[in-house]
C-alpha cells in the first residue's frame, strides 16, 4: 500500500478512536443508510483470538506487517537516548512532530525507508544524522516506531476489561419494559452462548449484525407520479435517487423527486433510537442480564 495512503487512513482510524472506545462507554451510533457489509475490522472485533482481531483490524487499516516486539524493547532505550528529546518518549511529539502518523514511519515495514532516512537526517530542518549508528540499532528503532503506531491504531490489539459490572436484576426490568413491543422471550432464549465473550455479547444486542440473508436490511418502497409502486432492500439511498433490489433480484433506481413518495423501513430502527437515549447504567445491567441466558 502506498504509504500516503496508509497515513490518511490512520488518520481516519485516530479520529474514531478519539470518540469511542471499547467495552463500558458509550456505543457509536450505527450507519445512517444502507445494509453494511461485515469488514476484516468488524470481523476481527466481533470474534477470534486477541491476535485474530489485531491481525483483521491491521489488515483493514493498512499498518502493515505486525511490529517485532523483541526488536521494539531493544530500540526503547536507544530511541529515549537519541531522540526522546525531541520527539517525546512515546514519539507523540514534544519539541519536534509526532512520528505516530509520519509518512516515513508508515511506509516502512522493517526499516527499509527508516535506516538509511536516519542515517542520512535532516540538518536543514534541525534532525541530525545518525550515520555512527550501526543498521540493527536503526531497525530496533524502527521497530519502537511500529509498535507506537500500532498501540495507537490498532484496537483489535486492546484488552477489553471485565463488563459484567451491572445489576441483572435490573437489566431484566428494562427488557421487560422496553425491548418486549418488539421482540418474544424466544429472541433472547440462550442468547449469551452465541456469543465469545462478554464484550461481543453487548456488541450484538446494541447494534446486531445484518444476516446474509437480508432479514435486517433496510427497505423502501417508492409510490412513483404514474401511481405504480416499487419495492426492494435499498443498496444505495441519497437525497437525489435511490437505488432498491427487487424480489427477484433486479435493480431499480429511483430519482426522488417532490411527486415520488418513499417510504423507508429499517427493522432496526429502534435500536437505533435506543442508542440516542441509552445510559452508561442500562447498557451494564442489561449485558449482565444477557450473559446469565446461556
Amino acid at each position: 500500500m502506498d504509504f500516503r495512503l496508509r497515513n490518511v487512513i490512520l488518520a481516519g482510524a485516530l479520529a474514531v478512536l478519539a470518540t469511542s472506545a471499547v467495552g463500558q462507554e458509550e456505543p457509536s451510533p450505527p450507519p445512517a443508510s444502507g445494509a453494511p457489509a461485515a469488514s476484516a475490522a468488524d470481523t476481527g472485533r466481533r470474534g477470534g483470538s486477541p491476535e485474530d482481531r489485531a491481525a483483521a483490524t491491521r489488515s483493514f487499516l493498512g499498518l502493515g506487517i505486525a511490529p517485532d516486539k523483541a526488536a521494539a524493547a531493544r530500540g526503547a532505550p536507544l530511541f529515549q537516548q537519541n531522540c526522546s528529546f525531541c520527539h517525546g518518549p512515546q514519539a507523540r511529539g514534544a519539541e519536534g512532530p509526532s512520528l505516530i502518523t509520519s509518512d516515513v514511519v508508515l511506509g516502512d515495514d522493517r526499516g527499509e525507508h527508516l535506516v538509511p532516512f536516519l542515517k542520512k537526517g535532516r540538518p536543514e530542518k534541525g534532525m541530525p544524522s545518525f550515520a555512527t549508528v550501526s543498521d540493527q540499532d536503526l531497525k530496533d528503532i524502527a521497530e519502537f516506531l511500529h509498535l507506537q503506531v500500532e498501540d495507537v491504531a490498532n484496537r483489535g490489539t486492546y484488552h477489553v476489561l471485565n463488563i459484567l459490572q451491572g445489576d441483572p436484576a435490573k437489566g431484566k426490568d428494562y427488557v421487560a419494559a422496553h425491548c418486549m413491543s418488539c421482540h418474544t422471550a424466544d429472541t433472547f432464549a440462550h442468547i449469551a452462548g452465541k456469543f465469545r465473550a462478554p464484550d461481543q455479547l453487548q456488541r450484538g444486542w446494541i447494534w446486531p449484525n445484518r444476516p446474509a440473508d437480508h432479514s435486517l436490511d433496510i427497505t423502501a418502497t417508492t409510490k412513483m407520479p404514474d401511481g405504480t409502486t416499487l419495492s426492494g432492500r435499498i443498496t444505495q439511498i441519497s437525497d437525489f435517487r435511490v437505488t432498491l433490489v427487487d424480489g427477484s433480484g433486479q435493480t431499480h433506481i429511483v430519482n426522488r423527486s417532490p411527486a415520488t413518495d418513499v417510504q423507508v423501513k429499517d427493522p432496526l430502527a429502534a435500536h437505533q433510537t435506543m442508542i440516542m437515549t441509552l445510559k452508561n447504567d442500562d447498557m451494564r445491567n442489561i449485558t449482565a442480564y444477557l450473559e446469565t441466558l446461556k
